[in-house]
């Protein structure tokens, strides 16, 4: 019997959307992958430790909690050595885990103090084509030819007090850099010109200061969005998350929030932003993105008080959001809602944000320990692994592989099968 046309057609553009998504993925440009919100294609190892599934490890000097960015052959991160007064980028090679280039980009005569959880190179960076950007707070931003390592240009004119350390990654947007630089002395969203360094703009916070310096300051990542065809900077800031317009930086709306040193990056679906309010008592708040001014009263949809994250950033499945909190409680909650489904305690502490791949979640601790669950309404955990450092970085992954940054190490883990395929 012949077949159904349109059967047929369907079957060719699911396997056009298949191939595409596994093109996509083999590059992870920035913090939280391509779509900044933690999401990946590929079918991964559920169960690997320091040598199982481990197709190389190499030892990375200093202290760094950026996660790794991917593009083709090249991998890069940030690390800083001689206590923060030697930043450096970092490039290994994607087959065989070799460091090609290792680019002193600053040296900082008195480093800031910083929190002791945190890092003088804990900004992602981000790649584009044979363009790489770092980003290292108030101590400077730089772009790198990918290929050679050669320094394009820097800029060191965003000055801030961190108080705890820098924090915010760095995004692209067209042709600009956007980086936050909220500290306890000025708050501001910055666009830079990719290509020059030159600012294109900035826009300054509209929030009052205050009365507390150290409750102005914040860490997060903006997130681009499209609402009804326009694009969005949705940019989460100490007291208030804002919608920019990428066009000159014009404020779009805003909504007040009970919060400051907000780090977990924001997260869009379904017409609805989820988003962290911060440290003192954090809460999960959703909130439609269609407004203009001050929103607060008209378009939050709904809140959760209680095991909310202040450091790692949820993650979206289908109607579900996927947590834990740094206390170490996993949940899910409905995303239409913020109904419960379950919470459940996995234990240690949590900094690194949670990565979902088909079928599963992976969760990892600050002690070193990776929690696979299934997706789902009910806890169901399909691997516990144990490696031997200290896990503060999110993770990347790249083809079949996950690419997991310890406190000394850069892990590639993939099945055995999947990596001798490629070679």
């Amino acid at each position: 019997m012949p077949r159904n046309v349109s059967t047929v057609h369907f079957v060719v553009l699911f396997v056009f959307a298949v191939a595409s998504a596994c093109r996509a993925q083999d590059s992870w440009p920035q913090f939280r992958g391509p779509d900044g919100q933690g999401h990946a294609t590929a079918d991964l190892p559920i169960t690997f430790s320091d040598t199982e599934n481990v197709v190389w490890k190499t030892p990375i000097a200093g202290r760094g909690w950026s996660s790794p960015v991917i593009d083709g052959p090249r991998i890069w991160l940030t690390t800083a050595l001689d206590d923060g007064h030697s930043l450096h980028a970092v490039c290994l090679d994607r087959n065989s885990g070799k460091i090609v280039h290792d680019v002193e980009l600053f040296q900082i005569a008195e480093p800031q103090k910083i929190n002791e959880k945190n890092s003088y190179a804990s900004p992602s960076p981000v790649i584009e084509g044979n363009r790489v950007w770092f980003h290292f707070g108030t101590y400077g931003t730089a772009c790198l030819d990918a290929t050679t390592s050669k320094v394009l240009w820097k800029h060191q004119d965003l000055k801030l007090d961190h108080q705890e350390g820098p924090g915010s990654t760095p995004v692209l947007c067209g042709d600009l850099l956007l980086i936050h630089c909220d500290g306890i002395d000025v708050q501001f969203l910055a666009a830079l010109d990719k290509s020059t360094g030159k600012i294109v703009w900035k826009s300054e916070r509209s929030a009052p200061k205050h009365p507390s310096p150290d409750q102005r300051k914040a860490f997060c990542t903006p997130l681009l969005i499209e609402v009804a065809g326009r694009k969005q900077i949705i940019s989460v800031a100490a007291q208030r998350v804002y919608a920019y317009d990428p066009d000159g930086g014009a404020e779009i709306w805003h909504v007040e929030l009970p919060g400051f040193s907000n780090v977990p990056r924001p997260l869009y679906a379904d017409g609805l932003l989820v988003v962290c309010t911060g440290y003192m008592k954090p809460q999960l708040w959703a909130i439609r993105p269609d407004g203009k001014g001050d929103v607060t009263q008209s378009h939050v949809g709904w809140r959760v008080t209680n095991n909310v994250p202040a450091n790692p950033s949820p993650v979206i499945v289908g109607q579900e959001i996927h947590m834990v909190s740094d206390q170490g409680i996993a949940s899910c909650l409905d995303l239409q809602t913020g109904t419960e489904h379950y919470k459940t305690r996995l234990g240690a502490s949590f900094s690194a944000s949670p990565l979902a791949a088909p079928g599963r979640v992976y969760y990892f601790s600050e002690k070193g320990d990776v929690h696979v669950v299934q997706p789902g309404k009910v806890y169901q955990e399909l691997a516990h692994n144990v490696m031997p450092d200290r896990i503060m970085a999110s993770p990347a992954v790249a083809g079949g592989a996950l690419f997991l940054r310890t406190e000394t190490h850069l892990y590639r883990i993939e099945r055995p099968a999947a990596s001798a395929a490629k070679k």
